[in-house]
């Protein structure tokens, strides 16, 4: 048995499928995957992330100590409220896991990192903070929603406090609102849709689920939430990236700030090496043009011999396809071959993401 989230009995009331994820008891669907994905993508859907974890940082020197830890360059983050994406590397320049952090006031960021990494980005914050003399209060008390969907944010806001419903209405792409450190409301997601990440009380949880399923909300699984990524080219800790693979390998430069030069971030020096050389893997996407599905770990093949692997793939619901992400030798490629039970099958490569906003982005 894995740990269980505040709403771990809302699910077994709605039938979910329940599968070990990270450790954690969490539902893969409520039924049909597939039509939990097209109502994320037509309508709205709220997930269980409560499985992530949050970090609140505080200190005098939090700002410098993020430029330091972080790929990306929290000194972007100018007001109150906006996020910012970034990787977490170790000093090979590997991806120990990656966040978004919140700026709430100069002193203190808040952080939400993955559920399976929790216990190794908490040693690894802890221990490179130790010179700023940073505090690192996990918020256990807290727990985490999102509601994703072209219809979304409009569900949401009614069932908001009433001091928050008008910030909401207002709050632009990555910034977050909140209201006495109770909800906590940020106009981010993972599905390429409109909607709202929002972090309230465990205690409230509940009650705010069950509102949200009285507004027409439906309950979305693991299952929905990975195509859902995936079609919107957002990668997957663990499979598109991980410790071995550097952001330049994994599809993700654009989060790394070169600039400022005199920024000494966590595996700079290795990164900087790659990028000017420029013969490192690369990430690109992929759209089988035959048969099949196409899977984490099957094999690509270019044409002057090179190989390359799948790190995710699937079945796209909304474009009726398989689509992957493949890391592949440096190199710019049109079509390559894919081996999945032993045939060659083709497959033309695309730059992610594959659809965003319930549209297809990409020309088959």
């Amino acid at each position: 048995m894995g740990r269980k989230t505040p709403l771990y009995n809302k699910h077994l009331e709605s039938k979910a499928k329940m599968v070990d994820f990270g450790g954690w008891d969490m539902p893969l669907h409520y039924g049909s995957q597939i039509q939990e994905h097209h109502q994320v993508r037509r309508d709205a859907g709220m997930f269980d992330v409560s499985h992530m974890t949050i970090i609140d940082l505080t200190g005098q020197r939090v700002r410098e100590f993020l430029r330091y830890l972080l790929a990306n360059d929290v000194e972007r983050l100018k007001k109150i409220g906006k996020a910012l994406y970034s990787c977490m590397l170790n000093e090979k320049g590997g991806v120990i896991d990656d966040l978004i952090v919140y700026l709430q006031n100069d002193n203190q960021f808040r952080m939400v990192v993955n559920a399976a990494t929790r216990d190794k980005d908490i040693a690894w914050i802890t221990q490179q903070a130790k010179p700023f003399q940073i505090q690192i209060n996990e918020r256990d008390d807290l727990t985490m929603l999102a509601v994703q969907g072209p219809v979304a944010r409009e569900k949401v806001r009614d069932l908001l406090p009433e001091n928050l419903q008008t910030s909401v209405k207002a709050l632009a792409p990555f910034y977050a609102t909140w209201n006495n450190g109770e909800f906590f409301v940020a106009r981010t997601g993972y599905t390429g849709e409109e909607g709202f990440e929002i972090i309230l009380p465990a205690s409230k949880v509940s009650d705010f689920w069950e509102a949200l399923l009285v507004a027409g909300v439906a309950p979305i699984g693991l299952g929905a939430r990975d195509t859902l990524r995936l079609e919107a080219g957002m990668n997957l800790y663990g499979e598109d990236m991980d410790e071995n693979n550097t952001p330049l390998e994994s599809g993700l430069s654009w989060t790394v700030a070169f600039k400022p030069e005199n920024r000494d971030f966590i595996g700079r020096r290795v990164l900087q090496a790659q990028r000017d050389k420029k013969e490192h893997q690369i990430m690109v996407g992929l759209i089988l043009r035959d048969k099949g599905v196409l899977r984490a770990h099957q094999i690509v093949s270019i044409e002057n011999g090179g190989k390359g692997q799948i790190t995710s793939g699937t079945f796209s619901p909304t474009l009726g396809v398989s689509i992957a992400f493949a890391r592949l030798p440096a190199g710019k490629y049109k079509d390559v071959t894919v081996t999945i039970r032993n045939k060659q099958l083709s497959a033309q490569v695309v730059k992610p993401p594959f659809v965003r906003h319930g549209k297809a982005c990409i020309a088959s």
